[in-house]
């Protein structure tokens, strides 16, 4: 008989299993009795009235569903993020658990004689005991956001989940053993979003430049264009009137020409901040570059990637970099198409599925929010797109997904996120191809899980410049922003072009 089949179900039971299994194991199951039965005797008050309770909230991860909801809509990137890989880390956890640990293993529920009425309020649950499902969850949803958040969320949190795993033990559910057991298996699914999304919270690198600032500045000589058309950007001109009181603070309504705008605004200007998502950065960036500014980012929209890479996820990150003085130069990217404007880029330039899921997703917007558009447009483009016909650098390719980063990316992906490095001259090309039998399906598989050696298409490679070139106008997206380009299109880098603010 194995292991797992020794576990029982009271003490008379495990002495009568001694026959059964080793004896250290048999020891083990005693003394799992004997806690539980130890928790059973105790009389803690007021804790009837609050155990009970946090045990059914957490059923079907309610509780921390709830929670990864009240951090998704705070508006703060590090919630956000750690919220996210907590319910990863739920989503990898809770089916091992309840579908494979639970089956393996059948060991059967506590008999609850011992314990008072008042603990059990629910019908106890018929599945099998270890390991603790809940625990487990709870475990899983505090260990990613641990990884992601700061102390004074991730901490509470730590807390209720070790709440909820007493709570199970207190009401009669499960063993002491089985929640040390499912606690265990939840923090190393935490652990496991790693590899699917490895974990980085760290500014990247630049070439810097040393400019003293000023800890009480009060703004003299800054002019901050604000879009209020970007997501997050209610509050920044508030705070910043507040914070920076000589500041010129100009506000822009969605729709209006922000190029325009930006021009007129940094006439006399000594810095440009500018306020918005990825694509008014962008805009801040070519203003900045035409009238040899230091630029300010002040993250407004709904990923920021610009400015998180700079270490800046808010305005009070802006003002504390602003007033440290610290500037720093980055890589700018450069679409170079004959006959047009030069065209920049901070983060990324894409072309093939992504500009049709990006023009889904900006019709969509207005409509239903930002991340219900995401998943609509995602899902249709998922459906309906079709590869591009594109030369890239003289061959000829059918691309489902087209990646051109601005430095070298260190996650893994077709589309990945973070950067360690603004300023190495490099570009970082990816491509997911078609006609290699992996087909959409398998593709989506690679651009989710990151490994795309699921996808047996994909090819990268990291290079100075790239050239497109198709037989019709190439849709190209810089820095989330589409429009449609003339080939043949050169792709290369401005190095350390561009001066920036970062915090120390």
């Amino acid at each position: 008989m194995s292991l797992a089949g020794t576990w029982t179900t009271g003490l008379a039971d495990v002495e009568a299993a001694a026959d059964r299994g080793p004896r250290w194991w048999r020891r083990v199951g005693v003394f799992d009795q004997m806690l539980f039965d130890a928790v059973a005797a105790a009389r803690l008050p007021g804790l009837e009235r609050v155990l009970p309770p946090l045990s059914k909230t957490a059923d079907r991860s309610v509780l921390w569903w709830g929670i990864a909801g009240g951090m998704a809509v705070s508006g703060r990137m590090r919630l956000r993020r750690g919220a996210l890989r907590g319910v990863v880390a739920i989503g990898i956890a809770s089916p091992l658990i309840n579908v494979v640990g639970k089956q393996l293993f059948r060991r059967s529920r506590p008999r609850v004689d011992l314990v008072p009425p008042i603990r059990i309020r629910w019908r106890l649950p018929t599945s099998p005991a270890f390991p603790s499902g809940h625990s487990a969850s709870a475990a899983a949803f505090a260990t990613g956001v641990a990884l992601e958040a700061p102390a004074y969320v991730a901490l509470p949190v730590a807390g209720l989940a070790v709440g909820v795993g007493v709570s199970r033990v207190y009401t009669g559910a499960h063993y002491p053993g089985d929640v040390l057991a499912g606690a265990a298996f939840g923090s190393v699914a935490g652990l496991l979003t790693r590899v699917i999304w490895p974990h980085r919270y760290r500014p990247a690198g630049a070439v810097p430049v040393t400019r003293p600032g000023d800890p009480e500045s009060v703004g003299t000589g800054l002019v901050a264009v604000v879009n209020t058309g970007a997501a997050g950007t209610e509050p920044i001109a508030y705070i910043l009137r507040a914070e920076l009181p000589e500041a010129k603070i100009v506000e822009v309504a969605d729709g209006a020409d922000l190029d325009a705008v930006l021009d007129d605004a940094v006439r006399g200007a000594k810095v440009l901040a500018v306020a918005g998502g990825d694509g008014t950065v962008n805009a801040g960036a070519k203003a900045a570059l035409r009238h040899a500014l230091p630029l300010l980012t002040i993250p407004g929209g709904t990923l920021d990637h610009f400015a998180r890479a700079l270490g800046i996820e808010s305005v009070a990150d802006a003002v504390t970099a602003y007033r440290s003085g610290r500037v720093v130069h980055v890589d700018v990217g450069r679409v170079i198409e004959g006959g047009a404007p030069e065209r920049v880029f901070l983060n990324t330039a894409t072309f093939g599925a992504y500009t049709l899921l990006a023009q889904r997703r900006d019709r969509l917007r207005r409509r239903m929010g930002t991340w219900p558009a995401l998943a609509v447009a995602g899902y249709r483009t998922l459906r309906r797109a079709a590869p591009v016909e594109v030369n890239v650098d003289g061959r000829r390719r059918r691309v489902w997904v087209g990646f051109i980063g601005n430095c070298r990316y260190d996650s893994w992906g077709a589309l990945p996120t973070w950067r360690s490095r603004l300023a190495d001259g490099r570009l970082d090309v990816r491509l997911v191809l078609m006609g290699h039998g992996g087909g959409k399906i398998r593709g989506l598989a690679g651009l989710l899980l990151g490994h795309l050696r699921v996808a047996r298409g994909y090819r990268a490679w990291r290079t100075s410049a790239v050239r497109l070139d198709a037989d019709e106008p190439l849709w190209l997206a810089t820095d989330g922003e589409t429009r449609t380009v003339a080939p043949p299109v050169t792709i290369t880098k401005h190095p350390a072009a561009l001066a920036v603010f970062q915090p120390d």
